[in-house]
């Protein structure tokens, strides 16, 4: 297999790990995490019950009354209003006897279907943990490629210095339109980054991850869901950074959870003091007219979800040139 058709297998490897991760991002968005927390400790729980006691439970009365107030006493710290209320009480209701009757595998059983609906629900949270690490391993394995392919950069580079104008003369038509974009998608960002609520730049960042080839850093977890529901986070990052080095005490006056503004926050300042367009920008020379295709058509999309139309219009432009 060729080098090209190999990095086209490692483009559409990640393609396909950024599409699964983007919907099962928006699955456990759709739903709420912290409601599936909620799911996923209960159903933990009462599974954790129904195994340790199951063979007790049904061998003996002591066993089952230790089963029954064990299982009770968690049932009633679930929230009534959690997801899948029914499959909890369903199971249950399969867990319990009259007085001349006793429970048998079968009721365990049982109990373990009624709570399927739920217990698959739950694990939306550690589906998403695994779509989270295959994209992280296809971009590693698609970065890994890209090294592998520098000898050939370098062999190209010293054609060009060899004076072979047939390669150069196609490269060097696109210089200035890529010099064009990147001045115009750096000031765009630059402006995108300051003006924008902090919640918006890291919404923009978890969308741009549906486009590997951009290579836009991933979003810390805590940092995003923080920003979701705290009002701070309607601030621009520029504001965040700078409460970031305030002391606990004047945070008190600027934020409603100072604590909980430091966890999120202030361990992520470095993340947010860095970000910038370098993953926006082309550069020079550029990189191999087939990858650049592709990753232009990425970027035209990526920008636009933020940029005013002339800055895209330079990035269609580019794209449009290779």
């Amino acid at each position: 297999m060729t080098d090209a058709a190999l990095a086209a297998d490692d483009v559409a490897a990640l393609r396909t790990a950024a599409d699964t991760l983007r919907g099962r991002r928006e699955a456990v968005d759709d739903i709420g995490r912290e409601e599936l927390r909620t799911l996923a400790s209960a159903v933990r729980d009462v599974t954790g019950i129904l195994d340790r006691y199951e063979e007790r439970a049904t061998d003996d009365l002591e066993g089952y009354v230790e089963f029954r107030e064990a299982l009770s006493d968690r049932l009633e710290e679930v929230p009534a209003d959690v997801r899948h209320s029914d499959a909890f009480i369903d199971a249950n209701e399969s867990l319990t006897t009259g007085i001349t009757s006793s429970l048998s595998a079968s009721d365990f059983e049982q109990a373990r279907r009624e709570l399927n609906p739920a217990r698959e629900e739950a694990a939306l949270l550690d589906e998403l943990d695994e779509a989270r690490d295959d994209y992280r391993s296809a971009r590693r394995r698609l970065r890994e490629r890209a090294d592998e392919l520098d000898a050939r950069i370098d062999r190209l580079e010293r054609v060009r210095e060899l004076g072979e104008a047939d390669i150069d003369a196609p490269v060097d038509e696109l210089r200035d339109p890529i010099e064009r974009y990147d001045d115009a998608v750096t000031e765009a960002f630059d402006r995108f980054r300051a003006e924008s609520s902090a919640r918006e730049v890291l919404a923009w960042l978890a969308a741009a991850e549906s486009y590997p080839l951009v290579g836009t850093p991933s979003p810390p977890e805590r940092l995003r869901e923080y920003l979701e529901t705290a009002a701070i986070g309607d601030e621009p990052i520029p504001t965040l950074v700078e409460y970031a080095g305030y002391s606990r005490s004047k945070l008190d006056h600027y934020v409603d959870d100072p604590k909980r503004f430091a966890a999120a926050v202030g361990t992520n300042k470095r993340f947010l003091e860095t970000l910038d367009a370098d993953p926006l920008t082309v550069s020079w020379p550029p990189d191999p007219a087939a990858e650049l295709r592709w990753r232009t058509k990425e970027l035209v999309a990526v920008v636009s979800r933020f940029a005013a139309d002339e800055t895209v219009a330079r990035a269609r432009e580019v794209h449009e040139l290779t």
